[in-house]
């Protein structure tokens, strides 16, 4: 099965890049199919940690990587990891938008403006640049193989991103002469990569090469699919791998899901499960949770399989990677919420399909038994306490899916696998 699609089954952080990183081993290339710089994966090799934002997880192991149409691209953070792994084989796609200095400024003057109502972006400017994709106003990489064409679209974009900045946003302009030339700059350090990326999977594909389809973000982010409007700008569900890439779906053979054991989401937004008080930041403490990219606090709940079971059925998951297990170590119960009830008294299993019914959505538990005792002498799956053994098993029972892969610790070996 060489197209194999790694998607994230909740609202991001469940430890995409590790579970990539150790399927990258036996994989010939690994591409990433949308997002931007405002989405990290952290991986654990020895004693060195590699946060990484623009490039493929797949970069660790030295896998040929590809970063598909479907991304946004800060020239800037891209030439920064380039310069970390000098050896690193790139492919860019010329058909991918670039981040641009006003988009940045954008971002972060609207959620200024915005106050209260803000979304809770990370003001990396990805929303502009995809809101300019869809307007056709945007500049794509392919644009930096031409300085003339490239000069040309950054001052037809400047005449009127100056008008918003200054008389809408009350911020200073940007000069054209200087972004021409920081971004002409950047042009002859990127030109060597950019490529026909469709091409190049496609033929890695056909030639039965396996090949990693990596997402940024996850389902509940999905512009379309998740808790609009605390979402990211682009669609990480496990149908955009196609798209963002620019190959057919047939060529997508498995779609493993990963989620935490538990649950955490960065920013605003509704959030059913999550813990009140002391037990909160206990559970960010154990858990590590702080954003890669931003640092920002992640809020932490109990696991919620009504939104896994959604996750499974939108993106046709039919394998699971269950992480940081070993964080409930440390708890003696462990409430699952199963089901939601809605504000009438009745309760559902299916996530709702509506906004307002998912914000007054109340979790309804099912207390499980805490193991107690620390799961770094376990060797697979089946070496697992007891109690962590059920706990993983009444997952697999709720969803119908199978869990094959049970991280247990920050290090990439941390992770269990079924024997």
């Amino acid at each position: 099965m060489p197209g194999t699609v790694i998607v994230g089954a909740q609202w991001g952080d469940e430890g995409k890049g590790k579970i990539v990183d150790l399927l990258a081993q036996n994989s010939d290339v690994v591409c990433r199919y949308q997002g931007g710089p405002n989405a990290g994966h952290t991986i654990v090799v020895g004693e060195e940690t590699y946060k990484i934002r623009a490039l493929p997880s797949g970069i660790v192991r030295g896998k040929p990587c590809v970063i598909g149409n479907g991304c946004v691209v800060d020239p800037e953070v891209l030439i920064d990891e380039l310069d970390r792994f000098p050896d690193a084989e790139v492919y860019l796609s010329g058909n991918a938008h670039l981040i641009m200095p006003w988009h940045l400024a954008i971002d972060q003057a609207s959620e200024r403006r915005l106050g209260k109502l803000a979304i809770g972006t990370t003001k990396r400017g990805i929303g502009p640049c995809y809101a300019d994709k869809a307007m056709r106003l945007g500049i794509r990489v392919q644009d930096i193989l031409e300085p003339k064409i490239l000069r040309q679209k950054i001052e037809v974009a400047l005449a009127e991103k100056n008008l918003w900045l200054e008389r809408v946003y009350e911020s200073e302009p940007f000069d054209l002469e200087t972004v021409a030339a920081r971004y002409e700059g950047y042009a002859q350090r990127l030109r060597p990569y950019v490529a026909d990326t469709s091409l190049y999977v496609e033929t890695a594909l056909r030639d039965g090469k396996d090949v990693l389809f990596e997402g940024a973000q996850a389902t509940l982010l999905d512009l379309d699919h998740g808790t609009y409007p605390f979402v990211t700008s682009s669609n990480p569900v496990a149908a955009q791998a196609a798209i963002g890439l620019g190959i057919g779906p047939q060529r997508i053979d498995r779609v493993l899901g990963v989620a935490k054991a538990y649950l955490t989401r960065v920013g605003e937004g509704p959030f059913p499960s999550e813990i009140g008080g002391d037990e909160q930041a206990r559970m960010r403490e154990l858990g590590g949770e702080y954003g890669t990219v931003t640092g920002r606090e992640r809020r932490c709940g109990w696991l919620d399989l009504v939104a896994l079971r959604y996750a499974v059925r939108v993106n046709g998951i039919d394998k699971l990677a269950l992480t940081k297990l070993d964080v409930l170590s440390h708890f003696g119960e462990l409430p699952v919420c199963v089901r939601y009830q809605t504000p009438d008294g009745s309760e559902t299993a299916d996530f709702p399909a509506h906004q307002s019914d998912f914000h007054s959505a109340a979790p309804v538990y099912e207390v499980l038994q805490g193991w107690g005792e620390p799961l770094d002498s376990c060797s697979s799956v089946d070496d697992l306490p007891g109690a962590a053994r059920d706990y993983v098993d009444f997952v697999e029972r709720e969803l119908g899916v199978e869990v094959t892969l049970v991280g247990t610790g920050a290090e990439r070996t941390s992770v269990l696998s079924r024997t």
